[in-house]
């Protein structure tokens, strides 16, 4: 007999098979044994680990299951890249993709492919990063896969905390929180790795921008849906958001409200993108740090319907020290997705870069800042100032 099912019917049918999949992994994990003496935790699934549990940083019951299968979301190992003219074959312009340059190399994973892989370990102008993405968090961070002398590759443990990934590395089985980089569990815990600069944009402002990039290729060798989204409808749930326990912080309408969040100087801040969206540019200063922030239209979201690029519009944001040679520049926007800055009237770009002007060929100094669902940045960030709240 054959089915037909229309596009709402889909999307409500993949939501129910992912709640129903994380309500039987969740109670599966309650039946596990430990395999580590005393220091294992027993809820979790910990036979076929060679952890040291011993070494821990956090409170293993903040830790469940997510997937019964270490790697049963597979990560990708040294990605196969293809250019920005055979990836305009297949992604939009409005396709979501993680842009990463270092010293002058620039390539852009596409969130349609890491929505099912969530982890890309490549080498970019030789420097090891990981690219990683976390779907229930929406979560985008990439790290230096250095830590304390060891070159690491890493993979999906199938554990969560806070409704976050927690990767872990092959090397030493090292147990690693997916939105702050901070070793949990295992040899390197309590060790931070680095933050390689990223940022999601729309496929179409990076192939405008980098025309010599590459982009990561759909041959990952797994055989997965690239291009759909498992979790449709997820980005407006107004319910609870998909295995998370905390406490919601109540100070945003949803708890999937996107937020673009850092920790400056210290102190933790997040600035809504229904703001930013509104205001197009944000001067602020956190303690002593003067920043800007420039927000660009144009990016499709990878958690809103069923096709990815058929999904509304959440922009894309930057946040830059507004420091440059011993002076604090203010801006304000032009309303053509370019920004001037009040002291010379040069013209700057969404990426912190002096396009026109006195000030031409200058750029501002990137800030380690992310685009996460709310719930998530505040659950690991409680005491986060929000912009326009606080």
């Amino acid at each position: 007999m054959k089915w037909a099912f229309g596009r709402k019917h889909r999307a409500r049918l993949s939501w129910l098979i992912v709640l129903a999949t994380g309500l039987l992994l969740v109670g599966a994990s309650l039946a596990n044994v430990s395999a580590d003496g005393d220091c294992a935790p027993g809820h979790l699934r910990t036979s076929n680990w060679s952890t040291d549990f011993c070494q821990s940083v956090v409170d293993f019951e903040e830790i469940i299951v997510g997937n019964p299968v270490k790697d049963g979301i597979p990560s990708v190992r040294n990605p196969l890249m293809e250019s920005v003219e055979a990836a305009a074959g297949w992604l939009s312009e409005r396709s979501p993709v993680i842009a990463v340059e270092i010293d002058g190399e620039a390539r852009a994973y596409p969130l349609a492919i890491l929505m099912w892989h969530e982890i890309a370990n490549d080498v970019i102008a030789n420097v090891p990063v990981a690219v990683t993405f976390c779907p229930l968090c929406n979560s985008a961070v990439t790290f230096d896969r250095r830590a304390e002398h060891d070159l690491l590759e890493f993979g999906v443990s199938g554990l969560l905390r806070h409704s976050d990934l927690i990767m872990y590395d092959y090397e030493t089985e090292t147990w690693w929180q997916q939105l702050t980089g901070e070793g949990l569990v295992g040899e390197h815990a309590g060790v931070l790795l680095d933050i390689v600069p990223s940022q999601v944009v729309s496929f179409g402002s990076f192939a405008e921008r980098r025309p010599d990039g590459l982009v990561m290729s759909r041959d990952t060798g797994h055989g997965r849906q690239y291009g759909v989204n498992p979790y449709t409808g997820y980005d407006s749930n107004p319910g609870r958001p998909f295995l998370f326990r905390g406490e919601i912080d109540a100070r945003l309408s949803s708890p999937v409200a996107r937020v673009l969040a850092a920790v400056i100087d210290g102190a933790p801040v997040a600035y809504p993108f229904e703001t930013l969206r509104r205001e197009m540019v944000v001067n602020d200063q956190v303690s002593e740090t003067p920043i800007v922030i420039f927000y660009q239209p144009g990016v499709a979201s990878a958690l809103g319907d069923y096709k990815i690029d058929n999904s509304r519009d959440v922009g894309a944001a930057g946040m830059y020290e507004s420091w440059l040679e011993g002076e604090v520049l203010v801006f304000s926007a032009n309303g053509d997705e370019t920004f001037r800055d009040e002291a010379t009237g040069s013209t700057w770009n969404a990426y912190g870069e002096a396009i026109d002007g006195e000030l031409a060929g200058r750029r501002l100094r990137w800030i380690n800042a992310f685009p996460h669902f709310w719930f998530a940045w505040a659950a690991f960030h409680p005491d986060t100032q929000v912009y326009g709240l606080d």
